[in-house]
């Protein structure tokens, strides 16, 4: 059958290599790490050993000097394949806020190694299990003490700590209430998981629907060098937000890839089930369905690209980041549930992949940003509507 992604050749380089390494880590591969909730330890390093996990670095670090587009194309084909971008995409996005707002000393030391796999940056601690979304509320805390801050407090559904070297911290350094706007006093720091455990953070990991490791992180009198701080003191909230027009970018092409492959894995069914004498998919009941799942992802397809023209073009992207990310959220969920009633029965066995790609597209409606936050954000800065909270 021919491929259902008309811009399949967009990029065609791109998508065939990352095609190609996916190719060695099949159905058996992640089926066997969901029975033992592993971490695919072995792809993210070929991932790594390959480049794709470094082409947002700039040549000048040891990178690929990729696009975001580029970038995204990885990661929908990823997913595309079978396999879960979720287990590495942090270090795409989080690396940005190193690259934009690190000094020159912070980039020449660390994303070198990234880029060489020496060094994981796959960890991103900003949501506290008080404040949620409200991330000025953060009361995660870093006191300045002469060369180095001391930081107290608690983060929630930080993924992948085990599995990374550095971390990037949002904390006050400034109390909430001894400020003028409430998205100052919130400072950025990079953080070294490496010996951490023994010098004030504790990691309790928390068992979920999807493998998609993640942890709440404790600090108490945690120290991290004042060095390590990123950019400017108390303007941790904006560096932030840049590097979450990025994430939304990303993540949108993750579902997008999950997508193509539930109305792939549906079509490919419908039309070698055969009951009654003929193929369920000669049944409008199945076929208009899949038709209008892929509808849907392919209008949420254009919506990534645009938005990652416009970031590239250092035009205001915030509006359609969003759009992405929502439309492709919900064109994935819709593709798979779609795709786990076309197989019926057959959905719900393993050995078939649709449950586990049904539980990890389903992540996408929550995190990284809630699609109804998404709603609120269009409703008040697109629409000009009153203030939902």
């Amino acid at each position: 059958m021919h491929d259902i992604n008309p811009k399949s050749e967009l990029h065609g380089d791109i998508r065939k290599a990352v095609r190609q390494l996916c190719g060695d880590f099949g159905s058996h591969y992640w089926q066997s790490l969901e029975e033992h909730s592993g971490y695919p330890e072995a792809f993210v390093d070929a991932l790594t050993q390959s480049g794709w996990l470094s082409v947002l670095i700039p040549e000048d670090y040891g990178g690929g000097g990729a696009s975001l587009t580029e970038a995204s194309v990885v990661l929908e084909e990823i997913n595309r394949s079978g396999g879960n971008s979720g287990a590495c995409h942090a270090q795409m996005y989080t690396m940005g806020t190193l690259l934009r707002h690190g000094s020159e000393e912070q980039k020449q030391k660390y994303l070198p190694l990234i880029a060489s796999g020496e060094l994981r940056l796959q960890s991103f601690a900003v949501t506290e299990p008080t404040t949620g979304t409200d991330t000025t509320k953060t009361r995660t805390f870093a006191e300045r003490r002469g060369d180095r801050y001391v930081v107290n407090g608690q983060k929630v559904w930080i993924s992948r700590v085990q599995h990374s070297d550095l971390m990037l911290l949002l904390a006050r350094t400034t109390p909430f209430e001894d400020v003028e706007k409430k998205t100052d006093g919130l400072s950025v720091f990079l953080v070294d998981l490496r010996d951490a455990e023994r010098k004030g953070l504790t990691v309790r990991p928390i068992k979920n629907m999807v493998n998609h490791e993640t942890n709440e992180i404790f600090f108490d009198d945690f120290e991290i060098p004042a060095k390590n701080l990123i950019g400017e003191e108390g303007r941790g909230f904006r560096y932030i937000l840049d590097g979450m027009n990025v994430e939304r970018i990303l993540i949108a092409a993750e579902c997008i890839g999950d997508g193509y492959w539930f109305v792939d894995k549906a079509r490919h069914y419908a039309n070698e089930r055969v009951v009654f004498d003929r193929p369920i998919g000669q049944n409008q009941g199945i076929q208009f369905p899949i038709a209008q799942a892929y509808a849907h992802v392919r209008a949420a397809d254009l919506m990534r690209y645009e938005a990652a023209e416009l970031f590239e073009t250092n035009q205001p992207c915030g509006t359609e980041a969003n759009l992405a990310k929502l439309l492709a959220a919900d064109a994935s969920w819709e593709a798979a549930n779609v795709c786990l009633q076309t197989h019926g029965g057959y959905g719900f066995a393993v050995e078939y992949d649709v449950e586990r790609k049904f539980r990890e597209t389903r992540l996408y409606q929550v995190a990284p940003i809630s699609t109804n936050l998404i709603l609120s954000y269009l409703g008040q800065h697109v629409l000009e509507m009153p203030r939902s909270f």
